[in-house]
């Protein structure tokens, strides 16, 4: 059962309602509904990434070189991660980007295909690398660092956005996905254009930028951030202590109201979520699953691609937050982002739910 924790200081929280503990019901109706649904249900524009993997006893100090483990090259990028996340839940995903003419480029949409994700509409750019991350993970903790090198993933550009049979697939879709290691102005566009259609979007603002267009702002109606990203955003000081328990959620709510965002998600890495809803003026706290991680590597993603999917039904967004923290959580028991991403049988399974 998935639960929800009272804020410790109740104090800030005048006025905001704090749910009771609820069951999402991921053991019943809600993920088994997913592999019903008309396609396409959820577009996802962004960047496909071979990731370059190696493990290490811990992550290098700077100008210090470590021994690490034998390389190895998985399929990532923050929406083609987005997207095989949703479509391993059984959503009904159509993939929108660019990968280049080398091996990689096969590699990344096969990998994809195989976990049902639609590719149809990804552009193969000829003379280009497909982009790439070297990403180092330490062996004790499971965290990493990463270095992006977008290839590819530069031309998914306006032309490609514009396309009749790009637009006409992005509009027909349910929810949209975006994050930002594609160019701005195309991201900016999708979010019009969805906007415009009646199409839901959710954006993920990483890499994150400390400024957004008003355009994009006004065209987003879901706003998915870190902690830390959040605060930047919206120009409010972190807590000392790091008690994000006892952070005053409420100014934090009004404050992305007055961004431009009715609703968001803030994650708190293995600390949960918060999850803001200005028109309900409600903060609602996800904990987080714990478990013996493996590697990070992709598990933001895990989250929001388990958020498009449950959105895409029509599900709560404070519902589709605590079913994406067993999903987050699954993935950092597994090696790299896609490949450590669990359908809805394993994730039963693992939880005993």
């Amino acid at each position: 059962m998935c639960s929800y924790h009272m804020l410790d200081s109740l104090e800030s929280l005048e006025k905001i309602k704090v749910i009771q503990p609820v069951n999402v019901a991921l053991q019943r109706e809600t993920l088994p509904a997913l592999r019903n649904m008309k396609m396409p249900t959820v577009a996802i524009v962004g960047s496909m990434n071979a990731d370059y993997t190696i493990v290490a006893n811990r992550l290098p100090m700077p100008g210090e070189t470590i021994k690490g483990d034998e390389i190895r090259i998985l399929p990532g990028g923050k929406s083609g991660n987005q997207a095989v996340s949703a479509a391993k839940l059984g959503a009904h995903v159509c993939m929108f980007g660019a990968v280049g003419n080398d091996a990689n480029a096969d590699f990344l949409t096969g990998a994809l295909r195989e976990s049902g994700v639609d590719t149809t509409y990804v552009r193969h750019v000829p003379n280009c690398n497909s982009g790439a991350t070297v990403i180092t993970v330490d062996a004790q903790s499971g965290e990493n660092t990463i270095v992006y090198a977008p290839g590819s993933n530069s031309q998914v550009d306006i032309d490609y956005i514009q396309s009749s049979s790009v637009q006409a697939a992005i509009t027909n879709a349910k929810v949209l996905g975006l994050c930002l290691e594609s160019p701005l102005e195309s991201v900016t566009m999708c979010a019009r254009l969805a906007h415009e259609h009646g199409v839901k979007v959710l954006l993920n603002n990483s890499p994150f930028l400390d400024t957004l267009p008003r355009d994009l702002i006004r065209s987003a109606d879901i706003l998915l951030v870190n902690e830390h990203e959040m605060a930047q955003l919206l120009h409010i000081s972190e807590p000392d202590s790091g008690d994000w328990d006892s952070f005053d959620w409420k100014h934090t709510l009004h404050a992305m109201h007055e961004f431009g965002f009715n609703e968001a998600i803030v994650t708190l890495g293995s600390r949960g979520s918060m999850v803001l809803d200005y028109a309900d003026n409600s903060v609602h706290r996800i904990m987080a699953q714990h478990v013996n991680a493996v590697d990070t590597t992709g598990c933001g993603d895990a989250f929001m691609g388990t958020v498009l999917a449950c959105l895409s039904v029509d599900m709560r967004l404070v519902d589709a937050a605590s079913l994406a923290s067993y999903v987050a959580a699954y993935a950092a028991t597994g090696f790299g982002a896609q490949a450590s991403y669990g359908t809805v049988a394993q994730i039963r399974q693992f939880f005993h739910l």
